[in-house]
């Protein structure tokens, strides 16, 4: 089974992203005009800028991290968030269409399952080093020393002379 990383998603993430994008922006000079529509633009913007982060990284040959990966997607997730409960408000006012709030939620509930995975890495990371620092303390990883494992003090004590 192949395992994907959290990059391998930023095609399929920047896709959808330039394609809502594309869809609010065609017709943007008239929403523009109406006051306080340049909000979702805004926030349009911001989304666009995230999103070429995430594809440059997957280009490079320097990935990012799971850390940087799970930050980059939790700020795409409220960024979709922001643009959803902006538009949804302002809908009628802005003259937005259904299908771009549509597409925004479809874009955003993926964004938010790449965070998840993104994210668990760096819980999965965080427990492997953890239980390497332990197994390098010589530290029991079963939870605490007993006179079997403990060596000194009350452990077993090796024979002395020939057996």
């Amino acid at each position: 089974m192949r395992r994907r990383t959290a990059s391998g998603f930023t095609a399929t993430l920047g896709l959808a992203a330039t394609m809502s994008l594309a869809i609010f922006l065609d017709a943007a000079p008239a929403r523009a005009q109406a006051s306080g529509c340049e909000q979702l633009q805004k926030l349009m913007g911001e989304r666009q800028t995230i999103v070429q982060r995430l594809a440059s990284s997957q280009q490079a040959k320097k990935k990012m991290t799971p850390q940087e990966a799970c930050g980059t997607f939790g700020r795409l997730v409220n960024n979709g968030e922001a643009a959803i409960k902006f538009a949804t408000a302002n809908q009628d006012w802005c003259q937005i269409p259904p299908t771009f709030i549509e597409g925004m939620k479809a874009d955003n509930a993926k964004v938010l399952t790449f965070r998840g995975q993104a994210c668990n890495a760096v819980k999965q990371q965080a427990d492997m080093e953890r239980r390497a620092r332990q197994q390098a303390q010589g530290a029991n990883p079963f939870g605490g020393a007993d006179s079997i494992t403990s060596g000194a003090g009350g452990g077993l004590r090796i024979p002395q002379g020939a057996l």
